[in-house]
């Protein structure tokens, strides 16, 4: 199945196609289940740098089969529990073999969410963690099957949820007209405050929270608008290299932006904050098992890197992170350059680019000025990076 699917993938893209993973043809132990995801999740990223794959009939189902064989799990209906932003849980009647893509079209449908808005939501895969909070730990593709993510994820506690997609927050307006899409919305906001991803001054806590005992919506997503770190994700604590390595950190990143409060290791913390402007590539590597020991990363447990470059002063340097969810990470950088590209393409009609609206290819004349660029390296056990592993991306370019 795997050399037909292959054949007929070439057939359609040419020698552009990327090594497929080798398969086990025995019983798979659990490492070796989680070194074929590890491949198989290396291999995606590399394969949907090109957007026409993502609208392939043949690509799509060649990923479906190769997802449901690899867990060995048979196409059949199930049912799926989404999780919503105000903590419910909503169980609807999927296929294993269902897409992200349709699942997000059965629960809009379920819940009135008008159709022409489901680009501005999407499905995660959610993790509970200690004291009730959660953890986002990665955006599920289009193509993507949830069924199957959820099975096979090495993680516990884990939920597919439902949350809004889109990193600018005054994209909020275009949703106001769909009471769905704002109860939607709305949720996400109180659950992203009472979490502290979104940090309100005590006056502006006080102005929300007589709001929501009210029930204006409106005044509350407005006056939510205004919040520090509203609308970003947050990632969970990891460790990253700057000011200097061992250093502890917490992402938010959204609003064109990288916001990371770093912990010394005086235990002081400091407030670095990266505008995308000042972004010129990033990268995600696979660490894994084969992680060196005898350098300063030895005490690092985490199996993914991603680092960006960014200018300081007029010089470009690295600034490196060590989390798991590295691909959430760029998944939101892309996010933010694709609604920075849709933005301009409004303003100047005269500049020429190709800007995403769910799923298709729009044309806007746009030139592009800020450059995307970003790459996905296998594991390996000495890293060495450099400028010239980067490879051209574009702004639609969504990851795994």
């Amino acid at each position: 199945m795997c050399v037909f699917w292959i054949f007929q993938l070439r057939r359609v893209f040419g020698n552009c196609l990327p090594p497929f993973p080798p398969k086990y043809y025995l019983a798979m132990t659990t490492s070796m289940a989680n070194e074929r995801r590890d491949q198989l999740e290396h291999y995606l990223q590399n394969v949907t740098v090109d957007p026409n794959m993502l609208r392939s009939d043949v690509f799509v189902e060649f990923l479906k089969r190769v997802q449901l064989n690899t867990f060995s799990i048979t196409a059949k209906k199930a049912a799926l529990d989404v999780l919503l932003p105000d903590g419910r849980s909503m169980e609807v009647e999927i296929l294993t073999s269902d897409t992200a893509e349709r699942v997000l079209e059965v629960v809009s449908h379920k819940i009135g969410l008008c159709r022409e808005l489901l680009g501005y939501f999407g499905l995660f895969l959610i993790r509970f963690c200690k004291e009730g909070k959660l953890s986002v730990m990665k955006k599920l593709a289009e193509f993507e099957l949830p069924y199957v993510s959820l099975r096979s994820s090495e993680l516990e506690n884990c939920k597919v949820g439902l949350r809004k997609w889109y990193l600018d927050p005054s994209l909020d307006s275009m949703l106001m007209d769909c009471r769905a899409a704002v109860n939607l919305i709305y949720m996400q906001a109180i659950q992203d405050i009472q979490g502290g991803w979104a940090k309100p001054t005590q006056a502006q806590r006080q102005k929300l929270e007589a709001l929501q005992e009210e029930g204006n919506q409106t005044k509350f997503l407005e006056l939510s608008r205004e919040v520090r770190h509203y609308g970003c994700v947050q990632l969970d604590p990891c460790t990253c290299d700057y000011p200097e390595p061992g250093c502890g950190a917490v992402l938010s990143v959204g609003n064109n932006e990288i916001s990371c409060c770093v912990t010394l290791p005086g235990s002081q913390t400091q407030h670095v904050v990266f505008p995308m402007s000042r972004v010129k590539c990033w990268q995600v590597t696979f660490l894994g098992t084969l992680l060196d020991m005898d350098g300063p990363q030895r005490t690092l447990n985490q199996n993914l890197e991603l680092r960006f470059q960014f200018s300081e002063e007029g010089h470009w340097q690295w600034f490196v992170l060590y989390t798991k969810q590295a691909f959430l990470l760029s998944s939101c950088l892309k996010k933010m350059i694709s609604e920075k590209m849709a933005k301009r393409a409004a303003e100047n009609p005269e500049m020429q680019i190709e800007v995403p609206e769910q799923g298709k290819r729009k044309k806007y004349h746009i030139q592009q000025s800020q450059k995307d660029y970003s790459s996905f390296l296998p594991r390996t056990s000495k890293m060495k990076t450099a400028e010239g592993d980067c490879v051209s991306g574009t702004p639609e370019e969504e990851g795994l």
